[in-house]
């Protein structure tokens, strides 16, 4: 299949720039995937949709506030750093800006020396290996000195950092958060648990490249990002029964999907298990983890929209999208959400 099979036309206003003051007020596009029939609900009725039995899978990854502003030790030149991943002890891969700047050696300072960065070593595409130095816990340290890092498509400030974040959040290691889950409040899950659908938790960390576009024409030579994942013995066994009495898997997020697949793919089976995964998932894929989606709506010509396709057949993915564009719905991490299910 050829990237511009998955390009739609979005006005640049309706990409959302702040999350809504409640978090489950969005709207919620329902779209069954297989007559594509569409219809249009607020996001506290995806209760209408579960039933007792049936699992809600979510990805309880946290993100770290991991966008850091320095300066060079040597020349005092403004750095940006985002950290993206924890290597082994204090030693992280992070993207830089303006990488240029930024060679073996370099240390840079954030905080008036709360904590420096010293650069061990230069990879591709602005990636350098950083060893970090402070005094501390380094998760108060970020709290005080960075701000999320938030998505390039989104201009405004963030004013609450906790808003990029899931009320579930649990795991640091996220570089974005995986939005679909934004929606829920403790008191919807509440509501799902009374009515006798299990939650079980899953983590995979969000790279940096959940924002990089799709470079090649022919998508089937794309190179997936690779991330971290884990699955809980619970959660295994969760799901495992769940599949058994023929109730619905029903995962929030891409995310959750690609961990949920990527486990089905290696064992036939649900276990225990944790990993790197690139899994890339696009029409054609025999999905055999999930029955049902909740998500957002994704970028043009983006793997997630690629997934998404995969599930529910690309030119109903595509009607639905005009739809809303036609509906004027909030587009991306702040959006509004979808579910993708079968009547």
């Amino acid at each position: 299949m050829q990237l511009e099979d998955f390009n739609y036309v979005l006005p640049k206003e309706l990409i959302a720039q702040t999350p809504l003051t409640k978090r489950d007020s969005s709207r919620l596009l329902v779209l069954d995937k297989e007559t594509g029939e569409i219809c249009h609900r607020k996001f506290p009725d995806i209760l209408d949709y579960m039933k007792k039995g049936d699992t809600l899978v979510l990805n309880d990854t946290k993100v770290l506030p991991a966008r850091l502003i320095g300066v060079k030790e040597e020349t005092h030149a403004v750095i940006e750093i985002l950290l993206l991943k924890d290597i082994q002890k204090e030693i992280w891969e992070c993207l830089v800006k303006p990488a240029k700047r930024v060679h073996v050696g370099t240390i840079i300072d954030f905080g008036e020396g709360k904590l420096k960065a010293k650069c061990i070593e230069e990879k591709e595409d602005g990636i350098r290996l950083f060893e970090l130095i402070y005094n501390g816990i380094l998760v108060e340290i970020l709290e005080e000195l960075g701000t999320m890092p938030l998505p390039p498509y989104i201009h405004e400030k963030l004013e609450d950092q906790s808003r990029y974040n899931t009320v579930y959040a649990k795991n640091l290691g996220s570089a974005a958060a995986p939005t679909a889950g934004l929606h829920f409040t403790d008191k919807l899950l509440k509501k799902v648990k009374e009515k006798g659908i299990n939650i079980v938790y899953v983590t995979l960390h969000v790279g940096l490249g959940t924002f990089r576009p799709v470079m090649v024409e022919n998508i089937e030579e794309h190179k997936m990002h690779t991330e971290y994942f884990e699955m809980t013995k619970e959660a295994a066994l969760i799901l495992n029964e769940t599949k058994k009495r023929g109730n619905q898997i029903i995962s929030v997020g891409t995310t959750s999907v690609r961990t949920l697949e990527t486990v089905m793919n290696r064992y036939g089976k649900f276990q225990e298990c944790f990993g790197f995964t690139d899994i890339f998932i696009y029409p054609g894929y025999q999905f055999q983890a999930i029955n049902a989606l909740i998500t957002n709506f994704h970028l043009p010509k983006s793997t997630l929209l690629m997934l998404v396709s995969a599930f529910a057949g690309r030119e109903n993915v595509l009607n639905a999208y005009q739809e809303a564009v036609k509906e004027k719905y909030r587009f991306f991490s702040f959006g509004d959400s979808m579910m993708i299910q079968c009547n």
